[in-house]
């Protein structure tokens, strides 16, 4: 199984390696800077070589690890010196991540600020295309939406029509994320419908494109149309359709990536024991 979190850069990036491997991760998540800024720190020829010594020399697989862009890029955006911020914040990501040899990179879809899902959709498959022509081997991952307003690809028919027009198509795949498909109303809470949801999924997008998955529970109600994570198993999705989400990743072997709150109730390190147990 290839299971672990999203894990702290602070220091150095390299770091990150060592608080995966701490947390007996098999797979892990990082930002490549600071999430909250526009800012930059430029990675050193060290920093580059020590995060991929330091993961050519744990046990964790590289295809088990991904980048999320930062938090304050919206490539649905229709401020115009926003929007062009995004896709070179985009663009910079797909580098960073080449350099350091990170396969993938996940991206939200951002949102079109009331001015249509047609006109936010145009922009978003226009920045996407621009970063995809990087030279490098970099997949950006396109991630489900929970449904919030004014946000793009929480529906599966749209979210596959998105996917579907990106070229060159295989620079392109989808990360899955269990708390952002049941509050935009698609039932993970018992086996059954955990495989019903997944055929439709499968119907709409296609599993063979899912490269990785978001395993998170969720604060919210079914169909809430809120992106709040919570413990695996202490939320509104449970242990039992998590248990068969776990089972069924690990059938396709597709690496999970934990973004569970850590607070007084549970940890990482009690996050991750946990999905175990329901493997």
């Amino acid at each position: 199984m290839q299971i672990g979190c999203h894990v702290s850069i602070s220091g150095s990036i390299h770091h990150a390696v060592d608080n995966a491997i701490e947390r007996k991760c098999s797979a892990f998540q990082i930002f490549t800077r600071s999430p909250r800024s526009w800012h930059v720190k430029e990675l050193t020829k060290d920093d580059i070589k020590n995060f991929k010594t330091k993961l050519d020399d744990s046990k964790i697989d590289r295809f088990a690890t991904a980048a999320h862009m930062p938090y304050l890029p919206n490539l649905s955006s229709p401020a115009h010196d926003a929007y062009a911020k995004s896709v070179d914040a985009l663009k910079e990501e797909v580098k960073r991540c080449g350099d350091l040899g990170i396969p993938y990179l996940v991206t939200h879809l951002g949102s079109h600020l009331g001015t249509g899902e047609e006109k936010g959709i145009e922009r978003l498959r226009n920045g996407l295309m621009e970063a995809a022509k990087i030279k490098n081997d970099v997949t950006i991952l396109l991630e489900n939406t929970a449904g919030q307003k004014n946000s793009v690809g929480s529906n599966f028919e749209q979210f596959a029509s998105i996917f579907f027009s990106l070229k060159p198509s295989h620079r392109f795949g989808i990360c899955f994320d269990t708390c952002h498909a049941f509050a935009a109303g698609y039932d993970l809470r018992t086996e059954k419908v955990v495989k019903e949801t997944f055929d439709k999924f499968d119907k709409a997008v296609g599993l063979d494109h899912l490269k990785i998955m978001h395993l998170n529970d969720s604060k919210g109600k079914i169909g809430c149309k809120l992106d709040r994570h919570y413990h695996i198993g202490l939320g509104h999705i449970g242990e039992k359709g998590l248990s068969k989400v776990v089972k069924m990743m690990n059938e396709r072997k597709i690496p999970m990536v934990l973004e569970t709150p850590i607070d007084d109730t549970r940890d990482d390190f009690e996050n991750i024991k946990k999905v175990k147990e329901l493997a």
